[in-house]
């Protein structure tokens, strides 16, 4: 199989074309997490064409997605864009994709982002003022540091002393995650954010290392124990000084109801949620929970998260940070301006090809 491809086309009146190439995103530092370390991301950019328009797409996919470039290009090929009469229906359309297999959702968000980027396009708005929103009001983005040796972690935080919020990634043992903010307090006094990414996994021993956090200036505490472990993690909650956010315990919208009472807030990304479409409508039902939203993504180009950033205004938090994460960009799109991720004023996501 080729992984480099486009699906058929089958209608003779739309000529809806899909198209697919693997890129690989190779990283400026080596990003570790509570479970493994990596220095790329595996990667699909997709088109879709139609009436002289190009909207584009990204599936990001580090590995503990469970997704890869072959995975992609299998799904991928399967998707029939030539079926549907009109590129505007996406609430056709994009159920339909959701459909064709179960999983996949980088991929399927990558079609989805690329219709959006169509359909913005076609229509001469972005898409933050399709939704009718205001960018001034987009949050502040925090910048990422992976578990590493403390020499890198010095080097990383002065690195980043222009972001106004830091994300530490914690949860390999509590001797590390405390050496890596005791580190990074060397250095700075830049606010923090905690994700644990499921790393802690006895509750108690969990609570006295948020209230050690809660202390040295952190904000809030993403996935501090295992996805499934939600009554562990409603006891925590019950006692934590910090907000927690569901991250691996939220990947779509089925999930969300469940997590009120056990979570302060989700943490919602495009790859796992298959695209703009779904996010949207997690966004708005989190707000009917009282829940809050932070708006993450994987790292990803300018393509992936300039489309986050179209619904940044209406989150709390966001963490948009991917393509500063990349070597080497194929994309221009939304920018880093005074601590936030800001979309273009370009039409659809607001990002070109370089």
């Amino acid at each position: 199989m080729s992984i480099r491809g486009s699906a058929p086309v089958r209608s003779k009146t739309l000529r809806m074309k899909l198209r697919f190439v693997p890129h690989t995103l190779a990283l400026r530092h080596a990003f570790g997490i509570a479970s493994n370390t990596r220095t790329s991301t595996p990667a699909m950019l997709v088109e879709v064409e139609h009436d002289g328009v190009t909207g584009y797409g990204e599936a990001a996919m580090p590995p503990y997605l469970g997704e890869s470039q072959e995975t992609a290009a299998a799904f991928l090929a399967k998707v029939n864009l030539g079926q549907f009469r009109d590129p505007f229906c996406l609430e056709e359309i994009l159920p339909s994709i959701d459909a064709l297999a179960p999983g996949n959702t980088a991929a399927k968000a990558a079609v989805d982002i690329a219709l959006h980027d169509w359909v913005g396009k076609k229509l001469g708005a972005p898409w933050h003022r399709i939704w009718g929103l205001d960018v001034a009001k987009a949050p502040l983005t925090s910048f990422t540091i992976g578990i590493d040796t403390p020499e890198i972690v010095r080097e990383k935080t002065r690195d980043a002393s222009i972001y106004r919020i830091i994300k530490v990634k914690l949860g390999r043992d509590a001797a590390t995650d405390r050496q890596l903010i005791e580190t990074i307090r060397e250095v700075t006094d830049t606010p923090i954010t905690v994700d644990a990414n499921q790393g802690w996994a006895d509750r108690e021993a969990a609570l006295k290392m948020i209230e050690w956090l809660a202390e040295r200036r952190v904000n809030f505490i993403e996935q501090p124990m295992p996805k499934a472990a939600l009554d562990d993690t409603a006891w925590l909650r019950e006692r934590s000084p910090l907000p927690l956010i569901a991250d691996e315990s939220c990947q779509r919208l089925v999930d969300v109801a469940k997590l009120q009472g056990v979570f302060d807030g989700i943490n919602l990304k495009l790859m796992k949620c298959t695209g703009l479409r779904e996010a949207h409508k997690m966004i708005t039902l989190a707000r009917a929970l009282n829940l809050k939203v932070m708006l993450g993504c994987m790292t990803e180009t300018s393509c992936a998260i300039s489309a986050a950033a179209q619904l940044s205004p209406l989150v709390d938090w966001a963490d948009l940070d991917g393509a500063l994460l990349i070597k080497d960009d194929p994309f221009d799109g939304a920018k880093f301006t005074d601590g936030k991720i800001i979309p273009t004023n370009g039409a659809g996501i607001g990002a070109a090809k370089r």
